[in-house]
């Protein structure tokens, strides 16, 4: 990674306080909103909360620190063909908003996964909810570790402060404002922190277009007529850009990893009613769309900067932000902007998660939604959890941090896809039995396939390899015939 060397004392100092400012601002919410909270309230924010605040926070959760290292970088070897995948999104949304959440709320569900265990039995319901812990716990995880290292590189280096304490600090920080209010407290705090994500990257993109010495209008321009502007990939069935391999998998990227994924759905289940939340996911749902392309638009304008400056580009395109901001050529204050963009959409992440994760355990595997003692203990666990994966990823990382998480995803979330469309296509029953025996071999097959397929043809799995692990898991539900039953 590209060390910080350019920065004083006195930049990472301000860095800091900006930081600690930040979290001192999310614990004031947090204190504000957790008022006589209950399990009701940490869990479901007793079906109170109002949509357009819903949806404004879900868009800083839903993108994570990730898009701010990740999707600026995308466009140095793939244009900015990432919008088909986006685009994809908007259509999975719609069927998430039309054909899950009516059936979430006409079953008054607190975590999504009580679905499986009244349509399928009882183990089909702890597999579900024990593949939701491990998929979002190592999601999250790597999400995490983008803002975990960035603080370190711009702030921790400078003060000799160990990775392990900047893990331990962060989380500490985002434990002490969702503990009491946990689901309550994030739809206001995430509201902010998409707030300042957004805020970041518009002032970031004016401060690098003015290095430029373009107004708003050139950068659009220049943008436009750049040779990275290129977004459909039509021609290739083999590239893994392809149009349809993209828009579709990004659809089923949204239906599992929004609408089978407690940790997204638990805000989306906090609406007065059906009808806000299908509004309030539809909503957030096209946003990705011009938001990614501000990103993309970022990544255009960097690659000019760097051709303008005779600067070399990273050899990995993660870094091709990174490496502007901590080189100071786009100034302190974009600086400044980088690492609370980057701190505020990973943490909306991960307070989300950390709440979602908590709810899951003590609903769906203890089966004890009531107890607060369980629900406070739970809570501490998995933050001290979070710590240790962030601190395992580090070791283990050798990819584009996009696509790690995607990666993860394909195998991890595939048994949930197969489980919720068996239940939700069919009629049948399945053998309850044998559902984790069949969650479990599903990724291992997979896996399997990918490494003959790469190793022996030209053609390489993308993000439909999740289609193909739900896929696999259907069809082994379907094996061991049963009664019909009513859906």
């Amino acid at each position: 990674m590209i060390r910080i060397g350019y920065f004083s004392y006195l930049c990472a100092m301000l860095i800091l306080i900006t930081v600690i400012a930040y979290f001192s601002l999310l614990a004031a919410l947090g204190k504000m909103t957790s008022a006589r909270a209950t399990n009701e309230t940490f869990f479901r924010a007793d079906r109170k909360s109002p949509w357009p605040v819903v949806a404004f926070g879900m868009i800083g959760a839903s993108i994570s620190g990730v898009s701010f290292v990740s999707v600026p970088g995308m466009v140095v070897a793939q244009d900015m063909t990432y919008i088909q995948t986006c685009l994809g999104f908007i259509l999975g949304y719609f069927a998430v908003a039309f054909i899950l959440m009516p059936v979430y709320y006409r079953m008054n569900l607190t975590t999504i996964y009580g679905y499986l265990d009244r349509r399928l039995g009882r183990r089909s319901y702890k597999t579900g909810a024990a593949f939701f812990l491990l998929s979002d716990l190592t999601g999250a995880a790597v999400k995490f570790y983008v803002a975990c290292a960035i603080l370190q590189r711009f702030v921790a280096d400078e003060y000799g402060v160990p990775f392990t304490a900047t893990v331990a600090a962060l989380m500490l920080a985002i434990w002490l404002y969702t503990r009491k209010g946990g689901i309550k407290t994030l739809v206001w705090t995430d509201s902010l922190q998409t707030l300042c994500m957004l805020g970041a990257l518009v002032l970031i993109i004016a401060s690098v277009a003015g290095r430029l010495g373009m107004d708003a209008t050139q950068a659009v321009k220049a943008v436009a007529e750049s040779g990275y502007a290129r977004i459909f990939e039509t021609g290739d069935w083999m590239s893994p850009q392809n149009f349809w391999k993209q828009f579709v998998s990004g659809a089923f990227i949204v239906i599992v990893m929004t609408g089978l994924n407690q940790n997204m759905m638990q805000k989306n289940l906090t609406c007065k009613t059906l009808r806000e939340a299908q509004k309030d996911v539809c909503s957030y749902g096209f946003a990705f769309v011009p938001v990614n392309l501000l990103f993309l638009s970022l990544g255009v304008l960097l690659v000019m900067l760097a051709q303008k400056e005779g600067c070399a580009l990273p050899s990995d395109p993660d870094e091709l932000l990174p490496m502007f901001a901590a080189t100071g050529r786009i100034g302190t204050a974009t600086a400044v902007l980088f690492v609370i963009g980057v701190v505020a959409a990973s943490a909306s992440t991960v307070d989300s998660s950390l709440t979602a994760l908590t709810t899951s355990y003590c609903v769906d595997i203890k089966g004890r939604p009531g107890d607060e003692r369980l629900r406070r203990r739970t809570h501490i666990g998995i933050a001290a959890l979070f710590v240790i994966f962030i601190l395992a990823f580090r070791m283990l990382n050798s990819t584009s941090v996009i696509d790690a998480v995607y990666i993860l995803c394909s195998y991890t979330y595939g048994p949930l896809l197969g489980l919720f469309a068996f239940g939700l296509l069919t009629k049948r029953k399945t053998d309850d039995r044998i559902v984790p025996y069949i969650a479990t071999v599903s990724p291992l097959l997979c896996l399997a396939l990918d490494y003959i397929t790469s190793h022996y043809t030209s053609y390489k799995f993308g993000y439909e390899l999740l289609m193909l692990n739900g896929l696999i898991t259907f069809c082994g539900l379907m094996i061991r015939k049963g009664e019909n039953v009513k859906k």
